[in-house]
């Protein structure tokens, strides 16, 4: 009998995905293992590969849609099936009918979720070219229909509906989940990185020989995981049912990183275990997949600690949020010159602003003070850096 493909268990924790494309059309032939949809999920595209080889009876799901982990995405036939379920497959436009509706809707493919969206963008089906399986409408055609009008208008004035989609509606998650679990507070600081960015100066050109772009990412994961190891509650998650702090032995450091769709956050795996060289290769090639939207699911899952640098941006302090299960997140400002006290004396210097979210309910702002204070004594001293503790 045909086989219904439900959306499968992604794994920690994800429990739906967005529909990105689908790589087949109803009457296509599968084989076992082949790429049928991409589905995106926690920031990341998923290629779902079809665990039957057969022929699409139907496709249940439109492109744009949400699904839901066991969910029925669509319906394969094995081989010697399709002559029992050709009629059904025949009949599937009926399907999407709905009662009541005027004679020129009825033709309009379009499942429930499609009509609802455009009903609530005020925008017409039967205006719209579908681009779905059999020139199905998708929720994708109604957004873009929808940013060629003007939708709505309140007593102030029009206004434009953005549908809550892709990455941002991800961020969006993960950020309501990090706000409603943590009790974040933020504590803030400068460091003089004028040896450091020297540093950085003399070696960036031998690295950009290599292909290799040296930034300031390599030198905060350093120093990161270094004050981690002299303060691990901060290297930490929380489980929640067992009312448990978990304190990790390794150091995952996640950075965050702009993308035209939004920001995603890879995970260098084992950092302290790489040399500078090794970290800023990594970072290079995570940033780019992220941006191209080719980064896996598992390249941005594990981390223990994230450090994001606004500062790129033009940034000095800011209230950064906890990646989520994270217990604390450090952020970078912009870099700098202004008049600083050294030996007694006043002279130009780089400062580095620095913002250091974590969660109270899992240490004390005397402890992240003083892991603050420990990375900025790397920061200043760079030379400490590669002196690896035991």
């Amino acid at each position: 009998m045909p086989f219904d493909f439900v959306l499968p268990d992604l794994g920690e924790g994800t429990t739906e995905g967005e529909i990105r494309k689908w790589s087949v059309k109803e009457g296509d032939a599968v084989e076992e293992h082949q790429t049928v949809l991409e589905i995106e999920t926690d920031k990341a595209v998923v290629e779902v590969p079809s665990p039957k080889k057969g022929r699409v009876l139907k496709i249940n799901k439109e492109e744009g849609e949400i699904v839901k982990v066991g969910e029925v995405l669509m319906r394969i036939a094995e081989e010697g099936e399709m002559a029992e379920e050709k009629p059904q497959a025949e009949e599937r436009p009926k399907s999407v009918s709905v009662v009541g509706v005027l004679p020129e809707e009825e033709e309009t493919r379009a499942t429930p979720a499609v009509r609802a969206l455009a009903k609530e963008l005020g925008i017409k089906l039967e205006a719209i070219q579908g681009s779905g399986p059999g020139g199905s409408i998708t929720k994708e055609d109604v957004t873009k229909a929808s940013q060629k009008e003007t939708k709505a208008a309140d007593q102030y004035g029009p206004f434009d509906r953005v549908p809550l989609r892709g990455v941002r509606r991800s961020i969006a998650k993960n950020l309501i989940l990090s706000q409603k679990t943590t009790a974040f507070v933020t504590g803030m600081d400068e460091a003089d990185i004028t040896d450091l960015w020297n540093l950085r100066e003399r070696e960036k050109k031998a690295l950009l020989a290599k292909g290799t772009h040296l930034t300031f990412l390599p030198f905060f994961m350093k120093a990161a995981y270094h004050a981690l190891a002299d303060y691990p509650m901060l290297n930490a998650s929380v489980d929640e049912e067992r009312e448990e702090i978990i304190v990790k032995k390794y150091y995952n450091i996640a950075v965050a990183v702009d993308t035209p769709d939004g920001l995603m956050v890879p995970v260098i795996k084992e950092a302290v275990r790489k040399t500078i060289h090794e970290l800023a290769i990594e970072i290079q090639e995570l940033s780019e997949k992220a941006r191209d939207r080719k980064i896996k699911l598992e390249e941005m899952r594990g981390s223990t600690f994230t450090i994001t640098n606004y500062g790129h941006f033009g940034g000095i302090f800011a209230t950064p949020i906890i990646n989520y299960p994270d217990v604390a997140i450090l952020g970078t400002g912009k870099i700098s010159e202004k008049p600083w006290v050294k030996d007694g004396q006043i002279v130009i210097r780089k400062i580095l602003p620095l913002s250091l979210t974590f969660d109270h309910r899992v240490t004390d702002g005397v402890y992240a003070a003083q892991f603050l204070s420990k990375v900025i004594d790397y920061l200043e001293d760079p030379a400490r850096l590669f002196i690896e503790s035991a």
